[in-house]
C-alpha cells in the first residue's frame, strides 16, 4: 500500500525513534503531523525533513495532557483533513533496583509510556472510525518477552501497553482500523545518554531501522494486519 497522500502522527517525533518514523513516513510521500513537548526541537526536525518536500506540521504536545492531544489531533485534522495511521513513540524510562525506584519515576513512566499512549489512541479513534481506516503503531519494548533486571516501572509500564493495544486491536477489528505494538530491543538513542555504563551502543539497533518495522505495519494491505512486531539487534538481547 502506498503512503502518498495519507497523513502520519508521530508523537515523541523530536529525536530517537519518534524522529526517524516521522522522517521514514515522510521519505514515503506522507504528510507528517510531528508532537513533542519541545517546539524548538520540533521545528528543528521539520526543517530537516521538508528538505525533500514532505508537508510537516509541527505541535508542541504533552502526551500526558488530554486537552493537548484533542488539540493536536484537532489541529491535524483540520490542516491536513484526516489522520491515517498514528505512531505513539513518546516515552520516559529510567532503570535501577526497585528498592531505589522514586515514586516519581514509577508515575512518570505509566504516565507517559501508558496513560499518554492510551490518550493519542483514544484521540484519533473517532477520525478513523468514521473513515473506517486507520492504522495504530505503539512502541513497545522487548522487556515484554525478555526480563531486563532494574526496570520494574519501564516494564510494568510496557506489559500495560501491549495488553491495551491487544484489546484495542480486538475492539476496532469490525471498524477496519489495525491496531498493533513495535517492540524494539536496545536502540541507539538519546535514552541512553543519561545512563551509565550502558550497553555497546554499536551493537544496538537503530532507530531508522525500528521506523523501517512501523512502515513495514503500516503498509501492509487493508486485508491483513500486523499486531505485533519484536525487532532485535542480531546480537539478541543486549
Amino acid at each position: 500500500m502506498t503512503l502518498g497522500g495519507s497523513v502520519v502522527l508521530v508523537t515523541g517525533a523530536s529525536r530517537g525513534i519518534g524522529r526517524a518514523v516521522a522522517a521514514t513516513f515522510a521519505g514515503e510521500g506522507a504528510s507528517v503531523v510531528l508532537a513533542a513537548r519541545s517546539a524548538s526541537d520540533l521545528d528543528a526536525a521539520a526543517r530537516e525533513m521538508s528538505k525533500g518536500g514532505a508537508r510537516m506540521l509541527t505541535v508542541a504536545t504533552d502526551v500526558t495532557d488530554e486537552k493537548a492531544v484533542n488539540a493536536l489531533v484537532a489541529r491535524a485534522l483540520r490542516e491536513l483533513g484526516r489522520v491515517d495511521v498514528l505512531v505513539t513513540a513518546a516515552g520516559s524510562a529510567a532503570f535501577g533496583p526497585l528498592v531505589d525506584l522514586e515514586i516519581a519515576d514509577w508515575d512518570r513512566m505509566l504516565s507517559v509510556n501508558l496513560r499518554g499512549a492510551m490518550i493519542c489512541c483514544r484521540a484519533v479513534l473517532p477520525a478513523m472510525i468514521a473513515q473506517r481506516r486507520g492504522t495504530i503503531i505503539n512502541i513497545g519494548s522487548v522487556v515484554t518477552s525478555r526480563v531486563l533486571t532494574g526496570s520494574a516501572a519501564y516494564t510494568a509500564s510496557k506489559y500495560g501497553l501491549l495488553g491495551f493495544t491487544r484489546v484495542l486491536a480486538e475492539e476496532m477489528r469490525p471498524h477496519g482500523v489495525r491496531a498493533g505494538v513495535l517492540s524494539a530491543g536496545a536502540t541507539d538513542t538519546p535514552l541512553w545518554d543519561s545512563i551509565s555504563s550502558p550497553p555497546d551502543r554499536k551493537r544496538m539497533l537503530k532507530a531508522e531501522q525500528v521506523a523501517e518495522a512501523a512502515l513495514a505495519m503500516a503498509r501492509l494491505g487493508a486485508n491483513a494486519t500486523l499486531e505485533e512486531i519484536t525487532l532485535l539487534p542480531a546480537g539478541g538481547v543486549l
